[in-house]
C-alpha cells in the first residue's frame, strides 16, 4: 500500500525523478486553470447569468466574506491568495472519487509547499501595509527579549501547517485504502464520502489559518488608522 503519490514514479534519470505528487499537481493546475477560463469568459453584469457564473460568484462572495470577518478590511486584496489556497486543497480532495488519482496534499512535500507560501505571504503583506521597519518592529513586541520567540513561532507554525494538513489527508487516504482491502462494497463508499467532507474542513481551516496570519501582521497599521481617525481621547 502506497503512503503517498510521492511512491509513484513515472520518470526518473539519475537524481532526477518524477513521482506521482508532481504529476497530479500539475494536471490539478491545468484543470483549474483551464476551469476558470471557461467560467469566466463570458461572464454578464446583467440579470442573464448562466449556473456556472452564480456559483462562481456564491464561491467569491463566501470567501470574501470569510476574510473580511477574520479581521482584513480589504478582503479583494487577499482573495486572490487565500481563495487560491482554499481551491486548491479542495479541488484536491474532490478528486479523490476519480480512479487512480491520489491527491497531492496527502503528501508532505506539497503541504510544506503550501505552508511555505504561506510564510513568504504573511511578511509581505505585513510590510506592504506597516513598511519593512514597521513589521520588523513586531518581532521586538512586547519587549527585545521576545524577539527569539516570535521567530521560533514563525517557523513552527509554518511547520504546523504543513504537518496537520499532511497528516489528515494522508489518513483519511489510507482508511480508505484498508477498508477497500478487507470489506469493497459499502464501507470504502461510506469512507469515501466522508473523506471528501473531512477534506473540504482541511481547506477551510488552512485558508482560515492563512488569513489569520496575515491579519495578525497587518493589524498594527489597521489600529494606527482607526486611532487617527477617532481622534484624541477625551480626559474627563
Amino acid at each position: 500500500m502506497r503512503l503517498s503519490a510521492d511512491q509513484m514514479i513515472f520518470w526518473k534519470h539519475g537524481i532526477f525523478k518524477l513521482n506521482g505528487t508532481i504529476v497530479f499537481t500539475w494536471v490539478l493546475m491545468l484543470v483549474m486553470a483551464v476551469g476558470s477560463k471557461l467560467i469566466t469568459r463570458k461572464l454578464s453584469t446583467g440579470a442573464d447569468r448562466t449556473r456556472w457564473q452564480n456559483l462562481l460568484e456564491i464561491i467569491v462572495t463566501a470567501i470574501d466574506k470569510q476574510i473580511e470577518d477574520v479581521g482584513l478590511s480589504h478582503p479583494e486584496k487577499y482573495i486572490g491568495f487565500i481563495g487560491t489556497l482554499f481551491l486548491f486543497v479542495a479541488a484536491s480532495s474532490l478528486c479523490t472519487i476519480i480512479p487512480g488519482y491520489e491527491p497531492p496534499t496527502g503528501s508532505l512535500s506539497t503541504t510544506a509547499a503550501l505552508a511555505l507560501c504561506v510564510f513568504v505571504a504573511v511578511p509581505l503583506f505585513g510590510i506592504e501595509e506597516q513598511g519593512l521597519s514597521g513589521y520588523l518592529k513586531t518581532y521586538l513586541k512586547p519587549t527585545v527579549i521576545m524577539l527569539p520567540f516570535n521567530i521560533i513561532s514563525e517557523v513552527s507554525r509554518t511547520l504546523a501547517l504543513a504537518v496537520r494538513l499532511f497528516g489528515n489527508m494522508m489518513s483519511g487516504a489510507m482508511i480508505v485504502a484498508i477498508l477497500v482491502t478487507i470489506t469493497p462494497f459499502l464501507f470504502p463508499i461510506v469512507m469515501t464520502l466522508l473523506g471528501l467532507l473531512t477534506g473540504m474542513v482541511q481547506a477551510y481551516i488552512f485558508s482560515i489559518l492563512a488569513a489569520v496570519y496575515i491579519a495578525a501582521a497587518t493589524s498594527t497599521r489597521k489600529r494606527k488608522t482607526e486611532q487617527a481617525e477617532a481622534g484624541p481621547v477625551p480626559t474627563p
